[in-house]
């Protein structure tokens, strides 16, 4: 064994040896006693790894030797060498300890009570020990009695002066904010003022660098933090988003662009009232100043450059970054899409004809490619090539004893990243949605009406996420189109709507009224657009409806009352369009939705525009009843 190797006698000796240093009254000889205990430490694997001597020797430090040696290395006396020796020291053998003691033990106040010390010694630290000192902070903030006592320091200048070379800085605050989430409520708003302050005070620290780290940093705080301890409307907002304009007219590199597309979606989630005037209007006339324009502009190059590859990437360790990227790219867009028709509305648009022209074709020319991916997508995933029915797959064959695969589909390995479980196909298909609904491209609408198979399943699935509405937006506008209304009809959409509306109708559901109205809306545009009769399925929407009970004495929302409203209009464009043999074989539901519209006409009194239209509702139930 090399000499280098202490034997087990002399480790037990050389352990007996600390111990009686560090439990000596004189500081000398702790200070002695420590440096020996770091040397064994680092040079002992087999030591490291005896988690009860570990704790028999954390418990012979006295933590008042420790909290003296910061405190006497942090201030510049008669021996500065001397000094620094002190602070290196105590936060080496701090750090160690952080990193070698079982969680039980570095949870207690023993350590944690460290961590203002440790905070306060930064700005007088040595470029080598800084780093040792902001990883033991997060290592004991990441644990909620260590961001307890974080939370209650009232000065965090050190860290928010050094964060901008020292990106280890912003952790300590991620670790530290979210684990105090866990904690009583009960100072949650001191939290959130302290929160919207420290953000204020990184922002300042940040002025005249990029602030690729402060954005990264923002973009994954702010969505994870919650409501109660969000700043509901911060001051630093304005100037935050003036540093993601900034880096958009200075040439990002990749990184910058991740940084700037990403965090521009989060504020656009958390603060989606305050975001978009600042983020997407111009301070000065649209000629001039096209900050706004040009990120968008950025933004919908990288979907367009970054699509055709990311399919072949999907078991990439490299995918879930390039996903997320593009997941915030198309939220941007969503919003921003959003935001131009409200503005396009008032009586001074943000954005110039011209400009609204150039960015009109750039965002188009986006969405056919993103509906070829959601198509390759959707066809890997089920049938495994473009074009390939789900009827051509070939039988399973077996995986295991207990689970078999499709010969033919591909996706991803991951569960949390298959087709219906994709963030980024979600925030595609939303922003295809809205674009389908707005805009009255007719070759785009045909285009997605290829999609409608894909749009009905992940309307039928039940996963993590909630393809509903931007679903119903797509299919809005595609029923614009004859063949996309063939489209739905074939591929099953009315019966998956159908069941949808009589389920909302049947459980009640407030917060579904909304959803019914637009699944209502695509339905009756189908059936509006129908050439023949109607068709025998559709009537049994009828029959579902006519049970549908109004409750007499019960106050009921506005906005159901609109839903119920807008599903009589549509049982009545199904029954106008019947013919009288079919009309007969429903007498019955004709008479009972009927009695619905004149239970309704109790719930609308006061509104005279929709009273007039409930009853020319009525009336035409009645005179095919």
């Amino acid at each position: 064994m090399a000499d280098t190797i202490l034997s087990a006698e002399q480790q037990a000796a050389s352990i007996q040896k600390i111990q009686t240093l560090l439990g000596a009254k004189d500081d000398t000889s702790r200070f002695v006693g420590l440096a020996l205990l770091k040397s064994i430490l680092d040079n002992t694997p087999e030591l490291r790894s005896n988690e009860e001597a570990i704790v028999t020797l954390w418990g012979s430090i006295s933590h008042k030797f420790l909290d003296r040696l910061i405190r006497t290395g942090s201030k510049q006396q008669s021996s500065k060498e001397d000094a620094k020796n002190m602070l290196d020291l105590a936060v080496s053998v701090l750090h160690t300890f952080a990193t070698l003691l079982p969680e039980d033990a570095r949870k207690e106040s023993k350590m944690v009570d460290r961590i203002p010390q440790l905070v306060a010694c930064l700005l007088y630290c040595s470029e080598q020990t800084t780093p040792l000192v902001l990883e033991t902070i997060v290592s004991l903030v990441n644990q909620p009695s260590g961001s307890q006592v974080f939370i209650a320091i009232d000065d965090l200048s050190p860290l928010t002066e050094i964060a901008p070379s020292q990106p280890l800085a912003l952790e300590t605050f991620f670790h530290a904010w979210l684990n105090a989430m866990t904690l009583s409520p009960n100072n949650t708003v001191t939290l959130q003022s302290k929160i919207e302050t420290t953000i204020g005070t990184l922002i300042t620290s940040f002025k005249g660098t990029d602030a690729i780290t402060l954005m990264n940093f923002l973009a994954i705080l702010l969505p994870r933090l919650s409501e109660t301890l969000l700043p509901p409307n911060p001051s630093w907002l304005q100037q935050l988003i003036k540093y993601i304009q900034s880096l958009v007219t200075s040439r990002p590199t990749v990184n910058g662009r991740e940084a700037f597309t990403n965090l521009s979606a989060a504020l656009l989630e958390v603060y989606p009232i305050q975001t978009p005037p600042l983020l997407f209007s111009e301070t000065s006339p649209p000629e001039e100043n096209k900050q706004s324009n040009l990120m968008i502009q950025l933004l919908l190059i990288d979907i367009r450059s970054t699509l055709p590859t990311i399919l072949s990437l999907l078991n990439s360790p490299s995918y879930t970054q390039i996903a997320h990227r593009l997941t915030s790219a198309y939220n941007v867009v969503s919003n921003f899409i959003g935001y131009l028709l409200r503005t396009l509305d008032s009586d001074s648009p943000s954005i110039s004809p011209s400009t609204l022209l150039t960015l009109r074709k750039s965002i188009a020319e986006t969405m056919s490619l993103t509906s070829e991916y959601l198509r390759d997508r959707w066809d890997a995933s089920v049938a495994g090539a473009m074009g390939l029915h789900p009827d051509a797959r070939v039988e399973p064959a077996a995986a295991s004893s207990s689970a078999a695969h499709l010969t033919l589909a591909w996706d991803s390995k991951c569960s949390d990243r298959t087709v219906g479980e994709d963030p980024l196909i979600l925030a595609a298909v939303r922003a295809l949605a809205i674009w389908l609904r707005e805009d009255d491209g007719e070759v785009l609408r045909r285009e997605a009406s290829g999609l409608v198979d894909c749009f009905v399943e992940l309307y039928a699935s039940n996963g993590r996420l909630d393809f509903k509405r931007p679903v119903l937006a797509a299919l809005e506008g595609i029923v614009a189109e004859r063949k996309g209304r063939e489209a739905v009809l074939t591929e099953g959409g009315w019966k998956v709507l159908g069941e949808d509306l009589a389920e909302i109708l049947h459980t009640g559901e407030e917060e579904a009224a909304a959803r019914g109205i637009e699944i209502v809306r695509v339905m009756l545009s189908i059936v509006e657009e129908e050439e023949g009769d109607t068709r025998e399925e559709w009537m049994d929407l009828v029959t579902k409806v006519a049970w549908l009970y109004v409750p007499e004495d019960k106050k009921v929302k506005a906005a159901t009352v609109e839903f119920w409203f807008a599903v009589l209009q549509l049982i009545t464009a199904i029954l106008v369009g019947a013919h009288s043999g079919m009309r007969k074989r429903y007498k019955h539901s004709i008479s009972a939705v009927v009695g619905i519209s004149e239970q309704l006409s109790g719930k609308i009194r006061g509104d005279g525009e929709l009273e007039e239209a409930l009853e020319d509702v009525r009336s035409t139930l009645v005179d095919m009843r």
